[in-house]
C-alpha cells in the first residue's frame, strides 16, 4: 500500500512488512493512529488531542472507503445518528493504487473528492502535517475551516458523532449510555482483540503458530457472541449499542470475505443460529442496507495479492438473503 516518510510518499510497503512480520514472529500488529483530536459541543478539548474543535454544520468532512470495515463504522454513524446533512462525505476508490487510497478525477464519479480535490488520501494527510510519517488508512475526519485531520481513529469518530452533533440534528439517540459504558467497553475490548482485528490476525498471519494463535480466539468470541444472543436482541439487552454497531461491519463481510480470504472457515456466519439471524436484524435497520456493498467486499478482498491470491481469481458467492425476517423480537 505505501507509506508516507517525511512527507514523501514511497512505495516500500514490502520492505516495512518484512520487518514488521520478522520482529512479531510472523503475526499482524495493527499500527496505531495518529490524529487523536475530539469535536466537542463547545470546542473544548476532548479526552486526547487538542481543542478548538467545535460541533458545527457543514465545517467537518468524513473521508471513508466501502470496502474498509473501521471506516464502515463511520458510516453507519452518520447514517443513524442524521448527520448526512451535517457531515460531508468523500469515498475512496475501493481498489487501492500503489498510491494507496486514491479518488477518481472526474465529478461525477461516487469516488470523487469535491472538498480538497485529492487524487489520493495522503495528500490529505500532508495539509495537515507537511512532515508526516505513518500508514495512511481510512476513515478520516477533517477540519474544513481549520484545514488539517481533526480523528483518524474510527472508535472515538463514532464516539463523537454519537453526542457532539445532537443539539445540531436534534437526534439524541445515545448508543454508550453512561449507565451502559462499562458493559460496552467491556464487549468491545473483547470484539476488537479476536473478532474486528482477529480477523486479521488470521488473515495476515506468516506462520503456522501465529494463525492458530489468532483463528481459535476468533471462533471462541463468535461462539460466545452466539451464546449471549441466544438470551439478547442485541449485545447488551433490547437497545442496539456501540458494541452492536462495532461488530456489524465484521460480520457483514465475514462470509463473503474472511471466511475465505483469510482462512476463517471454521464455522461461516449463516452457520450460527443467534448470529446470522442478530445480523440480518441490524442490517435492516433505516438506512444501513446503503452503507454496504457485498461485491465491493468480496472483490475487494480477494483481489490479485503476491501472497493471499497471486491469479487474482474471485470467487462466486454463494447465495445469502439478508433482507430475510431475523426473527428478533424484544425479550
Amino acid at each position: 500500500m505505501g507509506k508516507l516518510v517525511n512527507g514523501s510518499w514511497l512505495t516500500d510497503e514490502a520492505i516495512a512488512e518484512q520487518q514488521q512480520y520478522a520482529k512479531s514472529g510472523g503475526r499482524f500488529v495493527r499500527t496505531t493512529t495518529d490524529f487523536r483530536n475530539w469535536i466537542t459541543v463547545d470546542g473544548v478539548p476532548g479526552p486526547t488531542g487538542r481543542g478548538g474543535f467545535p460541533a458545527q454544520p457543514g465545517r467537518y468532512h468524513l473521508y471513508g472507503a466501502l470496502n474498509c470495515p473501521w471506516a464502515h463504522r463511520t458510516l453507519i454513524y452518520r447514517t443513524v445518528k442524521g448527520l448526512a446533512e451535517t457531515i460531508g462525505l468523500s469515498l475512496a476508490n475501493p481498489r487501492r493504487s500503489d498510491q494507496g487510497w486514491i479518488f477518481d478525477a472526474d465529478p461525477a464519479s461516487r469516488f470523487h473528492d469535491p472538498i480538497n480535490q485529492a487524487h489520493a488520501l495522503h495528500q490529505i494527510y500532508t495539509a495537515a502535517a507537511p512532515d508526516y510519517s505513518g500508514r495512511v488508512t481510512v476513515p478520516v475526519l477533517w477540519d474544513r475551516q481549520r484545514a488539517t485531520v481533526v480523528s483518524n481513529e474510527s472508535a472515538e469518530i463514532i464516539r463523537m458523532f454519537n453526542s457532539a452533533f445532537n443539539e445540531i440534528t436534534g437526534n439524541r439517540t445515545d448508543y454508550a449510555p453512561p449507565h451502559m459504558l462499562a458493559e460496552i467497553d467491556a464487549l468491545n475490548e473483547r470484539i476488537f482483540q479476536t473478532v474486528n482485528n482477529g480477523v486479521y490476525k488470521t488473515g495476515f498471519a506468516r506462520t503456522q503458530a501465529a494463525y492458530d494463535e489468532a483463528v481459535f480466539p476468533l471462533f471462541e468470541t463468535l461462539d460466545y457472541l452466539d451464546r449471549r444472543l441466544a438470551d439478547h436482541r442485541y449485545l447488551c439487552g433490547d437497545q442496539i449499542t456501540e458494541a452492536d454497531w462495532r461488530l456489524l461491519p465484521t460480520l457483514l463481510r465475514f462470509d463473503a470475505a474472511y471466511y475465505s480470504a483469510f482462512k476463517c472457515n471454521l464455522r461461516r456466519l449463516v452457520d450460527y443460529p443467534n448470529l446470522w439471524p442478530y445480523t440480518r436484524d441490524l442490517y435492516q435497520q433505516p438506512g444501513i442496507a446503503k452503507t454496504v456493498d457485498f461485491d465491493i467486499y468480496r472483490i475487494g478482498y480477494h483481489s490479485k495479492s503476491a501472497r493471499r491470491n497471486p491469479f487474482g481469481i474471485i470467487p462466486i458467492a454463494f447465495a445469502v438473503d439478508f433482507s430475510a425476517p431475523p426473527g428478533r423480537e424484544p425479550n
